[in-house]
């Protein structure tokens, strides 16, 4: 699913009343508050949906697949989600391992 596509959903759920344009607006703005709070490491707990945070990453050292030399990889931040058990339940309710891969 694009973000073109999550605007039309948002506008079919929505109704008649709102253009697409509005839609649109409603999205960038959710996504960009979003992106704010997530950068400067706030939680955001979505009920039924998932949590995103920010998780540290402690330096380690890694190897080259190619050469095997080693690899420093230093300490780094980075955003994950964590779906919630409803989310959970309803995608393994309704996927196929078959449709997935």
């Amino acid at each position: 699913m694009t973000k073109a596509d999550l605007v039309e959903q948002v506008a079919e759920a929505i109704g008649p009343g709102v253009t697409k344009k509005d839609c649109a607006l409603v999205v960038d703005g959710f996504l960009n508050a979003m992106k704010r709070a997530i950068a400067h490491g706030d939680h955001i707990e979505i009920r039924g949906f998932g949590t995103f945070k920010v998780r540290r990453r402690k330096a380690r050292v890694a190897r080259n697949p190619r050469t095997g030399e080693q690899v420093d990889v230093p300490a780094r931040v980075v955003p994950v989600f964590k779906p919630s058990k409803h989310l959970t339940s309803r995608v393994s309710r309704n996927v196929d391992l078959e449709d997935v891969g």
